[in-house]
């Protein structure tokens, strides 16, 4: 073999043993004859491995009886090395010293130990970086997040009344002279600082969504009471307590009444008021 078939044969098989070869690569190792056996594969995948580990930032000096047990491994390796693979550890040599930042003891060990240098340093790294520490070492398991709950209607609500220091109450009743209302009851609590409130209702009737759907009238300071401010549509399903978020569509500053009205599906934007459901005033 020519000595240019033969650097290009050990620069596949470092290859090989650092990053892979493609197929054509593959191909061309096996016509130079470059098929090693398994000692060898296995020493230059170690020496592969020395490479990635030289470049590790381990503050940690390796401790002493594994450096020893290194280097009294390198002198039995040695002895048992045949002098035709001496080729194979020049060129690992090249390659350990390359990648090293600075000279350690991995210089004058050679490719041969670099099996036992990377156990040595797998290990040093595995128990000192990777195991878990604080309350985790003393067996204590990490808290598993959970997934929030939602908060129904009733409970935004209850929070709501007990957080916000600005909440107001207001309580509902019917109009006298629109028929069907009579037994509504309930209140209406809502924030300024938080610009968030919530319906309450006992008695009012179930509606057909495809005729019909309940709408809230905010009034307050910055619309007057010809204007007032849309607080959303809803509709009621079933007969019992409905809780219901008003959706304000704009500020309401200081509201002093609310009222709901039933109105076409989609609801109204100025409404006629013909049909008022429920009142419910702020009692300064």
């Amino acid at each position: 073999m020519t000595e240019n078939n033969e650097e290009l044969m050990l620069d596949l098989l470092c290859k090989q043993a650092v990053y892979g070869l493609s197929e054509d690569e593959t191909r061309q190792l096996r016509e130079l004859g470059g098929d090693i056996d398994g000692d060898d594969a296995a020493s230059l995948e170690a020496t592969a491995a020395m490479i990635a580990m030289a470049r590790i930032d381990a503050n940690d000096q390796m401790p002493a009886h594994i450096l020893a047990k290194i280097s009294d491994s390198a002198d039995e390796y040695f002895d048992a090395l045949p002098s035709n693979r001496s080729r194979y550890a020049d060129r690992s040599n090249e390659l350990a010293s390359a990648a090293a930042p600075k000279p350690s003891v991995m210089n004058w060990l050679g490719w041969a130990v670099a099996a036992a240098a990377c156990v040595a340093l797998a290990l040093n790294v595995y128990f000192t970086r990777i195991q878990p520490s604080g309350p985790d070492q003393a067996g204590m398991a990490k808290a598993t997040p959970t997934v929030q709950e939602k908060l129904t209607p009733p409970q935004m609500r209850e929070m709501l009344m007990k957080t916000a220091p600005d909440v107001e109450l207001a309580s509902w009743t019917p109009v006298p002279k629109v028929e069907g209302f009579q037994q509504v009851s309930g209140d209406v609590v809502w924030s300024d600082q938080k610009q968030t409130g919530y319906m309450r209702f006992t008695g009012l009737p179930a509606n057909d969504p495809s005729r019909e759907t309940y709408q809230l009238w905010i009034f307050e300071e910055n619309q007057g009471d010809k204007t007032p401010i849309d607080g959303g549509t809803f509709d009621v399903s079933a007969n019992g307590e409905v809780i219901v978020p008003i959706s304000a569509s704009l500020k309401a500053k200081n509201p002093k009444m609310f009222a709901v009205t039933v109105e076409k599906p989609g609801g109204v934007v100025v409404s006629d008021r013909k049909k008022i459901a429920a009142i419910a005033k702020i009692e300064t």
